[in-house]
């Protein structure tokens, strides 16, 4: 009757898997058995990779990675030195790992991740390897006191717009956008303040803002893949031929990992706000772009909110279990 191996768990000393580079990674690998077992080794490793993937199977078009992480120990059993018996029992094998400055965020997008996790091997004489892993969270931190103070201040974008098609003018809409700053930190809300005047012949039909995300990955040096994320907006109305309007409205900044994946080569990540307003003729919508810098520390004076950040993250991860 084989022996049964009742318990394998990594058990971090940090229950909301939330770290910052620099922080010690501690906690311990548990395991409960049921009769005496014979072991070869207990083998760990802590894995921090960042990975870009266009396609699957065999229609993958690119794949890129590189490493931030990678640290093996043994917490049970040397080379070349035979096998231990475990009693029946709870056994606990703690680890500690300073984690290195300069890591990026983890983040998970449609093509691509920057991904930390633990890999628990425990071997068996009989050929038998127990195996388990534990995903863990790293924040890079942004201090937005240590960011150019220009950040602090009103970011404002104007746009004079001249409708109509061809040769045929039907008049221009003026339009004036403010943020105000140009940083935050999740949990925090972008103030928004807009005046609009259409001295054109046209209604406008709709007028909103929003906060979007873009996404880049690149692999071997070229953009394999781009996405935009819309993640809050507002609806501002329309406007009739020859009104003036005004608005101040708040975007909610949901939580999110800091702009540009600081540390991380294969995917960069920009923030923006925009101003859409969109035409009842043919034309294009008009846009107006504010970028945004979204960091982790907020402004010291003026946060009214404390800033909110994932505190957990799924374990199951389908790749790790077959590219490892």
């Amino acid at each position: 009757m084989p022996r049964k191996l009742l318990k394998f768990l990594i058990v971090f000393d940090n229950t909301s898997l939330l770290y910052f580079p620099g922080q010690f990674l501690s906690g311990k690998v548990l395991m409960e058995l049921q009769d005496d077992t014979p072991v070869l080794g207990l083998h760990f490793h802590v894995v921090g990779e960042g990975v870009v993937r266009v396609g699957s199977g065999r229609h993958e078009r690119l794949f890129d990675k590189e490493n931030y992480i990678d640290f093996r120990m043994r917490l049970l059993g040397e080379p070349g030195h035979g096998t231990s018996i475990l009693s029946p029992g709870i056994h606990s094998f703690p680890f500690k790992l300073g984690l290195p400055m300069g890591l990026p965020s983890t983040f998970l997008g449609t093509h691509g991740w920057v991904q930390y996790f633990c890999k628990a091997a425990l071997r068996e004489p009989n050929g038998l390897t127990h195996k388990n892993q534990q995903v863990f969270l790293v924040m890079n931190p942004i201090d937005l006191n240590m960011e150019p103070p220009v950040l602090s201040q009103l970011l404002e974008c104007n746009v004079d717009h001249r409708l109509g098609v061809g040769c045929v003018s039907g008049g221009s809409v003026a339009v004036s956008v403010a943020l105000d700053r140009g940083a935050y930190v999740p949990g925090e809300s972008i103030v928004l303040t807009a005046h609009l005047e259409n001295s054109s012949k046209t209604n406008i039909k709709a007028i909103r803002a929003a906060l979007t995300e873009t996404i880049q990955y690149s692999a071997h040096g070229k953009t394999a893949a781009r996405e935009v994320r819309e993640l809050s907006a507002v609806g501002l109305g329309g406007a009739r031929a020859g009104a003036r309007q005004r608005w101040r409205e708040p975007l909610y900044v949901p939580p999110l990992p800091p702009t540009n994946l600081r540390g991380c080569h294969l995917i960069s990540v920009q923030y923006d706000v925009y101003f859409i307003i969109e035409p009842k003729s043919m034309e294009k919508a008009v846009k107006l772009q504010l970028p945004v810098l979204v960091g982790t520390y907020p402004f010291r004076s003026e946060s009214e909110e404390p800033p909110h950040y994932p505190s957990t993250l799924p374990v199951f991860r389908p790749w790790l279990q077959s590219s490892h």
